[in-house]
């Protein structure tokens, strides 16, 4: 899934609060302005710590260019700050303080202003301020912005009043979400996104004078009360001052029950009356309004009753607060019910836009309000990669949820939201999370039982911040290693893709979807339907993509084997939601040419859901609906016809709504398909148990990245360890011998873990907790000498180890061709030339696909396919240091070159560096007596496979294959390497037989 939150920070932030003045509006009396920046050069550009003005984007075109230019027409002095700018994701500029002086006091103004060269381009643009903390880079962000619909310089005044609390981002923990202004670290901007213009602002300084209407904040501590009905709500009233100074003038708040819909005197008692905060009250005193409702014996649903409040003194809450009397005695409520007479129930109950609300699923960054939630009727909400709430722990993760599933508790029939995260190998977003390796590993271990309990360590742990969904697993067959995505799939053959979907059971449980209702369980999903790992090279149209989203072309023939198959093995393991591919796919021969796996109607109803019998939902990706060919409500309607019950349209929610609702209504979509649709999503909900606990249930947040969860990633990182070459024995290390390490992923928790840890694309340094290989092999060995690019001296050790690879991606930004290659970074080529041409060495290759070796090859003794093992480098110190054997098997092919590509098991013409299956071990006497060894092994495989004996199967192919690599060595040869790569899917599918029989034409072919 593309998705970013910083990418959801720059769309968010341009459609936020205008700016309330426009124009000089000072008052007589007001104190002389407060200069900050004139522009004539006496702020420098400059990063910090040092005070300046400094440029930032999402990427290296992204940052707007900066100048001080001279004009004629400067509103103040000579100069003004003037720059350019054409960004795709986000960029702007910020004028940081500087970090070794105090902080500014801003709180005697009224607000900020400054003079703006107006293009009437009809853009947005943020202005942010920053507030608190420790310095510019640590600060809270509040934030409003103004539309650019004017021409030529006008002034623009910003209260402090408009400013709000960033929801969406934070650079820190929050440090008390209140504006003090007694602390300032200075402002930024950030600029319009998709449009090529230039820029000019001058004379930025503060004006006015503070008063207590604007430093003091009458809050209510919750903004819905649900409440039983007979019960009281208790509604708490706070009146807080910036600064926390106490109040100088009173302040009082008048309140009354008013409209809604619960009848005064049936449903609730009616309230009214006035609170005084007297002068001198401190900051954060509170009063209380109690609201009583009333019994009646009729089942209903729940009724709304506002509380409007009318503040004198300070400024009022943002929104009246409401009591919500809770639906009851309705059989959709009743748990004792079966699911479908629940289902059947609700659904006869909801309005057209409510279904459409089921339909919808936001980013939660990119709520105008989080009173949307309500209003729109919305079924779910998710985080992109890396969008999380502020500070990244567990603890706020379960409020921010519980916060969202207590909007949705003021709908009619208080429906629960269904919230998704992509907890692609851990729960990923959050720091200190267990951060599984990613499938590639994963699919190396050749383990079912790994990745079981990988999904089940994951599960547990995103459950226990509030979310109940999950998307993942990637059941792609990888075919081509330019692929961005490649790490995402466990291999390039589809029986071993199956062979590790016990990964659904880990995350869900029983197929029945019975334990769904567990907090150590999640609703899993099944992606991308149909064929995105057979997407052709050069074959994508999305920005410089080169692969992904791009088209399968493949036979109906290629397409069953190949791609759809792993989808009915997770349809019968009761997976809970499918997300089809951004990417086309091309059935040859059947003159439709390319179609939208979004618009694939052939496909989703009619292979996975009439064909397969998936009985769950279909959840769109990432604004993928808008890449169907078409005007919008073209999208909406050929998306959904082709069943698609849940789009996600992270920021478009509003225009999805309504357009959905207008197509059902015109008739282009049948009220027939919209229930279906609804009813399978409620059906997830029900089974989740999120009726009944709508609220996070944190009691296993505790075993979040503990101990016991870590050791289940240490050991998937080392059975996912494949040594690929070991001449001399140089693996395993012996304790007593000095290590020289080197590379530039030896010490990288951030590199090894790769995209999607954190952040969408992920990103090198110690970005969460973990052990670094290079921490774990000084913990397990002796003597370890470290340099990361090779410049210490190399003399008195008796074997270096060069931990090399690439650094984090994600997705098409990772593809080959598009700044990415397969070969090693220059740093790297020169650690290994220097390292291995000094003493025995063992080369580690930290990367989420094959990477070309070429003629270093043969100056390396030892080579091991590390992939993106997580936060647990132990894993792979233990069986560097032979405390585990190496057990691991290749999930690709290898290849000797590019130009071999795509290269994978089973083709006709097959001449790899190393063949898929191979895997050297460490600590196992290898099997002897050649080809009279073989004839014995195929007779036991006979017996094995004719019994259904996997675990026997397993056993006896594997004794031949070690037989076999013994003798194939490092000459692997054509001849050799195609029997041999045959031999492992021939294992993973059951024949047993035919298995040891290519691996005996291998054996005769080495």
């Amino acid at each position: 899934m593309r998705r970013t939150a910083l990418l959801v920070s720059a769309t968010l932030l341009t459609g936020l609060l205008p700016f309330a003045v426009a124009g000089p509006a000072s008052g007589a009396d007001d104190p002389a302005p407060v200069p900050v920046d004139n522009f004539e050069g006496e702020i420098p550009f400059a990063n910090p710590p040092a005070e300046g003005i400094f440029t930032w984007g999402s990427d290296t075109d992204d940052p707007p260019t900066l100048e001080l230019a001279a004009r004629d027409d400067a509103p103040q002095g000579e100069k003004v700050l003037s720059g350019t700018y054409d960004i795709s994701g986000y960029g702007g500029f910020t004028h940081d303080f500087a970090f070794d002086k105090p902080a500014h006091d801003w709180s005697a103004s009224k607000g900020i202003r400054f003079w703006w060269d107006g293009r009437n381009n009809g853009k947005k643009v943020n202005f942010e301020l920053k507030d608190g903390g420790a310095n510019g880079e640590a600060s809270e962000l509040w934030t409003t912005s103004f539309t650019d619909d004017w021409t030529g310089w006008k002034q623009l005044e910003i209260p402090f009043t408009d400013f709000t609390y960033r929801t969406d981002y934070q650079p820190v923990g929050g440090i008390d979400q209140v504006l003090g202004l007694t602390e300032m670290w200075g402002y930024a901007l950030t600029l319009p996104v998709g449009v090529q213009d230039q820029f000019a602002m001058d004379g930025v300084e503060l004006y006015g004078k503070a008063d207590q209407a604007l430093r003091a904040n009458v809050v209510t501590d919750a903004a819905v009360y649900p409440v039983e009905e007979g019960r009281s709500a208790a509604v708490k009233i706070t009146v807080a001052t910036t600064g926390s100074a106490p109040i100088e003038e009173p302040v009082t708040v008048a309140y009354e029950t008013a409209g809604g819909t619960g009848e005064s005197g049936k449903d609730y008692t009616p309230v009214e009356g006035e609170l005084t905060f007297p002068a001198g009250t401190a900051s954060g005193t509170s009063r209380t309004v109690t609201v009583a409702t009333l019994r009646d014996k009729a089942g209903e649903n729940a009724e709304t009753v506002p509380l409007k409040l009318t503040v004198t003194g300070a400024k009022a809450p943002a929104e009246n607060p409401q009591v919500v009397i809770d639906a009851h005695g309705l059989p959709y409520l009743d748990a004792k019910l079966p699911v479908k007479k629940r289902v059947a129930d609700l659904l006869s109950r909801m309005s057209l836009a409510e279904k459409a609300g089921q339909m919808t699923q936001a980013e939660r960054g990119a709520l105008t309000t989080p009173g949307d939630i309500a209003a729109y009727d919305l079924g779910s909400l998710l985080s992109g990669g890396g969008s999380t709430p502020t500070p990244n722990t567990p603890e706020a993760w379960a409020k921010m949820i519980d916060g969202f599933q207590l909007r949705a508790q003021a709908t009619r029939f208080q429906i629960p939201l269904i919230y998704g995260v992509d907890a692609v190998h851990g729960h990923n977003n959050l720091v200190g999370a267990t951060i599984m390796p990613h499938n590639i590993g994963i699919g190396a271990t050749r383990d079912p039982q790994v990745a079981y309990e990988a999904g089940k360590v994951t599960a547990a742990e995103v459950r226990a911040t509030g979310i109940p969904w999950d998307f993942a697993p990637c059941l792609c067959v990888t075919r081509d290693e330019r692929w961005g995505r490649t790490y995402e799939s466990f291999g390039e053959d589809p029986a071993l893709v199956e062979s590790m979907e016990t990964v659904i059971q880990g995350l869900q449980g029983a197929p029945s979807g019975k334990d769904l209702k567990r907090n150590d369980k999640v609703l899993a999903t099944a992606k991308h339907f149909v064929a995105d790992g057979g997407t052709e090279y050069g074959s994508s149209t999305t920005g410089m993509y080169t692969i992904d989203q791009g088209i399968t072309k493949v036979t109906r023939q290629e397409l069953e084997a190949v791609h759809l198959a792993p989808y009915q093995d997770a349809v019968d393991r009761g997976v809970g939601t499918v997300m089809p591919s951004y990417s086309s796919l091309d059935i040859l021969g059947d003159s439709e040419g390319p179609v939208k796996m979004h618009a694939d109607a052939a496909m989703i109803n009619g292979v996975l859901k009439d064909r397969m019998g998936f009985d769950g939902f279909v959840i769109s990706d990432w604004q993928a609906i808008d890449q169907i060919p078409g005007d919008y409500a073209s999208d909406v309607r050929t998306s959904i016809n082709a069943g698609l019950d849940m789009i996600m349209v992270p920021y478009a929610y509003k225009d999805f709504h309504k357009t959905l609702s207008d197509e059902v209504t015109a008739g282009r979509i049948s009220g027939k398909r919209i229930d279906d649709a609804v009813s399978r999503i409620l059906t997830q909900k029900f089974k989740l148990g999120l009726f009944e606990k709508p609220y996070a249930d944190t009691s296993g947040a505790s075993a979040i990245g503990s101990a016991k969860h870590r050791a289940v990633a240490r050991e998937a990182a080392a059975e996912s360890q494949v040594l690929l070459k070991n001449a001399g024995g140089v693996l395993p290390l012996k304790k007593s011998q000095k290590v020289y390490v080197a590379g530039s992923n030896a010490d990288d928790i951030g590199n090894q873990a790769g995209g999607w840890t954190i952040t969408w694309q992920g990103s090198s340094g110690k970005i969460t907790d973990g052990t670094t290989i290079l921490e774990g092999m000084r913990k397990a060995g002796s003597a370890v000498t470290y340099s990361k690019d090779a410049s210490a001296p190399t003399d008195g050790h008796d074997v270096g180890v060069v931990v090399v690879g690439e650094t984090p991606y994600a997705e098409g930004i990772g593809d080959v061709g598009n700044g990415n290659d397969l070969a090693f970074s220059a740093a790297d080529r020169a650690a290994v030339d220097k390292v291995c041409g000094a003493m025995k060495c063992a080369v580690l290759i930290v990367s989420g696909r094959p990477q070309l070796v070429g003629d270093q090859l043969g100056d390396i003794d030892a080579l091991v396919a590390s992939w993106l093992p997580g936060t647990e480098g132990d894993g792979v110190a233990d069986v560097l240091y032979g405390k585990r054997a190496f057990t691991g098997q290749l999930p690709l092919t290898w290849p000797k070159s590019e130009a071999q590509l795509p290269i994978n098991v089973g083709d006709s013409s097959y001449d790899p560096q190393f063949p898929y299956g191979w895997g050297l071990t460490t600590l196992t006497s290898v099997p002897g007596g050649g080809t009279s060894a073989l004839k014995a092994l195929a007779v036991a495989a006979a017996v094995a496979e004719k019994a259904g004996s996997e675990t026997a199967g397993r056993a006896i192919v594997t004794k031949a294959r070690l037989l076999v690599q013994q003798k194939m060595g490092q000459t692997i040869t054509a001849a050799s390497a195609k029997p041999f790569a045959d031999a492992d899917h021939l294992l993973l599918t059951g024949r047993y037989g035919q298995a040891v029989a290519k691996l005996t034409a291998a054996y005769r072919a080495a």
